[in-house]
């Protein structure tokens, strides 16, 4: 029986093992979907060319909020708290070198890389963390899906924000790490401010250490694989994101894979496209620079939720402590600043709980008037995964909802009694 490592300890008391050979294309996904956010380890894992991979599959680390919090030592109401208070506390990781890992033949049909979908473009990495480095900005880590197109290239998505930027600026290796610590997962999909190394957040979370594989640096991940850009494009997708539609095809650059290192007991870390951990990773990492945003505005902002609803990228709501008569209009844009994704942003006040949505529609019933209310702004910078915008040039039109109490001399009339 495959035992975890110690540092994945704590998944243990939900853990599915399933011993039945499942095959890379399809089976290993459903059964993904069908544990529901509980942490499923595959041990017996079929290739495309009939065989039993040497790696097992491991998904869902941290598919929920609890078992994040868990994780961290917090509540789960303050996990986003959490996360903001260390990105201050951030501190530069050591780098080791790379003699835990053995180097084998680069060959991508040898690894377990998923199919997930009937119309999806082919098989796809998606746990895949890029580690860049550049001489001005340093070290940048996110996360990017992968498409194989062939035994050793794949097929990047890279959008336009900080890999592209190093990419703009001369960058074509880099290493490409799955399996990643929990630290890192959470710090990768964070998308701080350019310049600011997600790998120092992690490391203020719990220390971690670095790796140099002769002269590319990667995370002490499962596996790492060292990639060079080859200056050609290929069509990616499509591929199922976070909305649960498909995204449209694109060119998008090939990367080679040179080198491919392996920890001794590795795993496969997948995560399935708009599944609970996909969402959960995605969009968590969001609410703090949400929150630091509507808090730089002078409102006082007490907690932000990325709605599960919204596909936990598009719609989110913010309680607030209301102090004026604009605060809620002032965090309504103060959240598309800090998430510029976002597509609906709603404000209550302390006395709703975020977290359930038949409370939040309970304050938009009672307290907002539409007219006065709801604010339309069009012809914005979006998402490319919501489907209703144009998800070439993202142009979209974003809303707000401000359900707080409008009339501070009546407030006892929009108060809850039950």
């Amino acid at each position: 029986m495959y035992r975890l490592r110690d540092e994945y300890s704590f998944l243990e008391n939900e853990l599915i093992r399933v011993e039945d050979e499942l095959s890379v294309d399809f089976q290993v996904a459903k059964k993904i979907r069908e544990a529901k956010g509980r942490p499923i380890l595959f041990e017996n894992v079929i290739l495309r060319n009939g065989t039993r991979s040497s790696i097992p599959i491991l998904a869902n680390i941290v598919s929920t909020r609890e078992r994040l919090a868990s994780y961290l030592g917090v509540p789960p109401n303050m996990v986003i708290h959490y996360l903001l208070e260390i990105m201050n506390r951030r501190k530069r990781p050591s780098i080791v070198d790379n003699d835990m890992y053995m180097e084998v033949e680069p060959d991508l049909n040898k690894l377990p890389i998923l199919q997930h979908y009937p119309r999806d473009g082919g098989p796809y990495i998606t746990s895949s963390i890029v580690v860049a480095y550049d001489k001005e900005y340093g070290f940048n880590t996110s996360y990017h899906r992968m498409m194989q197109i062939d035994r050793n290239k794949l097929a990047i998505r890279i959008v336009p924000r900080h890999l592209h930027k190093y990419v703009e600026r001369g960058l074509k290796r880099f290493a490409i790490c799955i399996g990643n610590p929990v630290e890192v997962l959470v710090a990768s999909a964070m998308s701080p401010e350019l310049g600011v190394s997600e790998l120092d957040i992690a490391n203020a979370i719990k220390e971690i250490r670095l790796v140099d594989f002769d002269g590319v640096v990667g995370t002490m991940a499962e596996i790492v694989m060292i990639g060079e850009l080859t200056g050609e494009e290929h069509d990616e997708g499509p591929f199922v994101d976070l909305t649960g539609t498909y995204d449209i095809v694109r060119k998008q650059p090939v990367v080679e894979i040179e080198k491919i290192y392996i920890r001794e007991n590795a795993f496969y870390h997948a995560i399935l496209p708009g599944d609970y951990e996909h969402k959960l990773l995605m969009g968590l990492s969001r609410e703090p620079t949400i929150l630091k945003a509507v808090r730089e505005t002078g409102v006082d902002c007490l907690d932000v939720y990325l709605t599960p609803g919204g596909s936990s990228w598009l719609h989110c709501v913010i309680k607030i402590r209301k102090r004026s008569e604009e605060d809620g209009r002032k965090a309504i844009e103060a959240a598309f600043r800090g998430h510029s994704s976002l597509k609906l942003a709603i404000v209550v006040e302390e006395d709703i709980d975020i977290y359930d949505p038949n409370e939040v529609e309970w304050a938009i019933a009672t307290r907002v008037q539409p007219n006065r209310d709801v604010y339309i702004y069009p012809d914005q910078i979006g998402s490319s995964l919501d489907p209703s915008a144009d998800q070439k040039t993202r142009r979209t039109a974003k809303w707000g909802i401000d359900a707080t109490i409008h009339n501070p001399e009546r407030r006892g009339d929009f108060e809850k009694v039950i």
